[in-house]
C-alpha cells in the first residue's frame, strides 16, 4: 500500500517537474521572440532609413498613410455605404433569392458556393473588394452559406474587385479583345483561389462543413413579416438606411489593414521622386520588390510571357493597389514594353489580385476569422498566378488562330 502511494507521489512530482520545465521553456522562447522581433523591426527601419534617410522615411510613411486614409479608405467607405444600401434593397425585395435559384447550377459545381454568391461577384466587379463584406454582414444573405463557404467569400469577391474599372481602363488604352481574355483568366483564378481556401478551412475546421454561417436573430421572422406589411416606400427607406449603416461599420473596420499593410507595400514597391531624390512625400520608396522580381524575370517570361523585366512591376504593385498598378500602364506603353499579351495578363492578375494584400486582413477581421488570413492570402496568391498563366496561354492560342 505504502509502495503504491510512493509511486503515485513520485509520478505526481515528475509530472509537476515536467510542467515546470515546459513553462520555463515557453518563457525562454518568449524572451527570444522579443529579441527576434526587435532585431527584425530595427533591421527593416535601418535598411529603409539608410536609403531614404530616417526623417524622409518616417515622413513618407505618415504622408502615405494620411493620403491612403483620405483618398482610399474614405473612398472605400463610400463604396461600402452605397453597395451596402443596394445589397440590402436586393435582399429585401427578393433579388437575392432569385439569383440563388437562377445561378445555383453554375455556382455549385464551379465554386462550391450557393447561387446567391454571384451577387457578391457583381457588386465587387462594379465597385471594389469590400463590397462583399457589406453583403456578408446581412444575416439573410449569409444564411445561404455553410461556414466554410462563407469564409471563402473573401477570396471569391476579391477576384472580381474593381473589374469594371480595369476593363474600361484597358479599353481606353486601345485594347479591346485582350481585356476579355484577362476577364476569363480572372474567372479561372477565382475558382482556384476559392476552392483552395475552402480546402484549407475544412482541413483546419472540419465541423465548418455542416455549421450554418448566418442564423436569423430571434424574432427575425416576425420583423420580416412586419417589414413586408409596411408600405413599399418605408421598406425601401429602411433598407437603404440599414444597409448604408452597415457600410459605415465596414468602412471603419478596414482602416487598420489598409493603412498599415498598404503603406508598407507602397514603401517597398515605389522608388524615389522624379529627380531621383527623397523628399519625404507620399508614395516614395526603395523599389525593393521590383528589384527582386528583376532578378528572376526569366520565370515571369516563361509563365506570363513578359518580354521586359519592368512589366513585373504591375503584378507586384497590384498586390497593394490595382489603381496604382494601372497608373504604370501608360508609361509602359509609351516605352514600347507592352503588347497584347501583357494587357491580357495585366487585366487577369490586376482584377484577380486587386490589392488583396492590403484588404484581405481587414476583410477577414471584419468577418470574424482573422486567424485564417494567412490561408486566404496564400490561396489568392496561387489564384492570381493561375489567372495570369491562363490569360497568357489563351492569348497565345488566340494569336495563333488569328495569324
Amino acid at each position: 500500500m505504502e509502495l503504491n502511494e510512493d509511486k503515485t507521489i513520485m509520478a505526481e512530482t515528475g509530472a509537476a517537474a515536467e510542467a515546470d520545465d515546459t513553462l520555463k521553456g515557453k518563457s525562454k522562447l518568449k524572451k527570444f521572440e522579443g529579441i527576434i522581433c526587435l532585431a527584425v523591426v530595427l533591421g527593416i527601419f535601418y535598411y529603409l532609413g539608410q536609403i531614404m534617410g530616417m526623417a524622409n522615411m518616417l515622413n513618407t510613411l505618415m504622408h502615405t498613410a494620411h493620403d491612403l486614409l483620405l483618398n482610399t479608405v474614405f473612398y472605400l467607405m463610400a463604396i461600402c455605404v452605397l453597395t451596402g444600401a443596394i445589397g440590402r434593397i436586393f435582399v429585401e425585395f427578393g433579388v437575392v433569392s432569385l439569383a440563388e435559384r437562377a445561378l445555383r447550377p453554375l455556382m455549385k459545381p464551379l465554386f462550391n458556393l450557393p447561387g446567391v454568391a454571384s451577387l457578391g461577384a457583381v457588386m465587387t466587379f462594379l465597385s471594389d473588394n469590400p463590397a462583399i463584406i457589406s453583403l456578408a454582414s446581412d444575416k439573410r444573405f449569409s444564411s445561404y452559406f455553410k461556414k466554410f463557404q462563407f469564409i471563402s467569400l473573401t477570396n471569391f469577391g476579391t477576384a472580381f474587385g474593381m473589374g469594371l474599372l480595369v476593363m474600361v481602363f484597358m479599353v481606353g488604352q486601345g485594347y479591346f479583345w485582350q481585356p476579355l481574355i484577362g476577364l476569363f483568366g480572372a474567372f479561372c483564378g477565382c475558382i482556384v483561389s476559392t476552392r483552395m481556401m475552402q480546402y484549407f478551412v475544412l482541413k483546419n475546421f472540419p465541423h465548418y462543413a455542416m455549421e450554418e454561417a448566418g442564423l436569423a436573430k430571434k424574432g427575425a421572422a416576425k420583423e420580416e413579416e412586419e417589414e413586408k406589411g409596411a408600405s413599399g416606400f418605408t421598406r425601401v427607406l429602411n433598407s437603404l438606411l440599414d444597409g448604408g449603416r452597415t457600410g459605415v461599420d465596414v468602412g471603419i473596420a478596414i482602416i487598420p489593414g489598409v493603412l498599415i499593410i498598404s503603406s508598407l507595400v507602397m514603401l517597398l514597391t515605389f522608388g524615389p521622386s522624379a529627380d531621383g531624390s527623397y523628399t519625404g512625400a507620399a508614395y516614395e520608396g526603395v523599389a525593393f520588390l521590383p528589384w527582386i522580381a528583376g532578378k528572376i524575370n526569366f520565370i515571369f517570361d516563361f509563365l506570363f510571357g513578359f518580354g521586359d523585366p519592368h512589366l513585373v512591376a504591375f503584378p507586384i504593385t497590384a498586390l497593394g493597389a490595382v489603381g496604382a498598378a494601372l497608373g504604370l500602364v501608360p508609361n509602359f506603353i509609351s516605352q514600347g514594353w507592352v503588347d497584347g499579351n501583357a494587357i491580357a495578363v495585366f487585366t487577369a492578375i490586376g482584377m484577380c489580385w486587386s490589392g488583396y494584400l492590403s484588404t484581405h486582413t481587414a476583410m477577414l477581421d471584419s468577418l470574424g476569422y482573422r486567424e485564417l488570413t494567412s490561408k486566404a492570402i496564400l490561396s489568392h496568391t496561387v489564384g492570381g498566378i493561375c489567372a495570369a498563366i491562363v490569360a497568357h496561354l489563351i492569348f497565345v492560342f488566340v494569336s495563333f488562330l488569328i495569324a
